[in-house]
């Protein structure tokens, strides 16, 4: 299996999905908050597929 750089705007989403994780750990985001782990897996998955397939 070869791996790809994901493109930017992947890297980008999956940064956004991060931060949002991190800011729901201190403010109170709704479903965010009370999932904090789940969005920052979703997060990493992003990132993952992003390098997993090319053209993601």
């Amino acid at each position: 299996m070869k791996l790809s750089p994901p493109k930017v705007t992947t890297f980008v989403v999956s940064v956004i999905i991060a931060l949002i994780a991190i800011i729901g750990m201190t403010a109170d985001i709704p479903f965010v908050s009370d999932n904090t782990f789940w969005v920052m897996a979703i997060a990493y998955v992003v990132l993952g597929v992003g390098c997993l397939f090319k053209g993601i």
